[in-house]
């Protein structure tokens, strides 16, 4: 069972919607049982780091989200999902994230010609050990909407890069842990195969 976290801060039906068209019955959850339960984990995200991370806390779910890393449950972040697993972002100082990875999320920095929020299709320089990423051909394509970008602390765990005005680490791999800056249910055929990449993972 994959469960598609929902903590009011999600692109949740589009990600229901590509995993039922893959084949999967996805749960909404936000029951601690049932996350824990799951032999996949989703953390879509849209909004602000803030907003997300008070979600997450007033619904009890940081701590559940921990403990599923913890347990080795494979888990995808995606877009916001994915900048709330590292420790803080610069559009909202001061709230931590969950720190289940080492990072922080700054601003995309504004450049003549260059339009913020980032939005659009925009091609990936993938690390050939990236297992989301298996069966694609060089730099695809995949949509991106964000105005804040990741910046990992340890390059070994990066798994994809875009270029917009700066280098955007755009998805990362750490053991059970994985994270997409862009937005794999818009992506249409390439997307859908990121998805089934992380679904048909199999464990270490």
């Amino acid at each position: 069972m994959i469960a598609l976290i929902d903590y009011d801060a999600g692109n949740m039906r589009s990600v229901e919607k590509a995993l039922t068209y893959l084949g999967e019955r996805p749960v909404i959850t936000r029951k601690r049982e049932e996350i824990l339960k799951a032999e996949r984990i989703i953390l879509p995200g849209v909004g602000s780091f803030g907003d997300a991370m008070e979600n997450l806390e007033r619904f009890r779910l940081s701590e559940v989200l921990k403990e599923a890393a913890k347990r080795q449950i494979p888990l995808l972040g995606i877009c916001l999902g994915m900048q709330v697993l590292f420790e803080a972002s610069e559009e909202s100082p001061g709230v931590k994230g969950l720190g289940i990875l080492d990072g922080q999320i700054v601003r995309i920095p504004k450049k003549e010609g260059l339009k913020i929020p980032h939005m659009g299709w925009n091609s990936l320089s993938c690390a050939p050990d990236g297992t989301l990423f298996e069966g694609l051909p060089d730099h695809p394509y995949v949509y991106f909407v964000h105005s804040y970008y990741l910046k990992a602390k340890d390059p070994q765990i990066v798994k994809a890069m875009a270029e917009y005005g700066v280098m955007i680490h755009a998805s990362v791999e750490s053991g059970n842990v994985f994270g997409c800056q862009f937005h794999p249910e818009k992506s249409g055929e390439t997307g859908l195969h990121i998805l089934r990449n992380f679904i048909e993972r199999q464990g270490e």
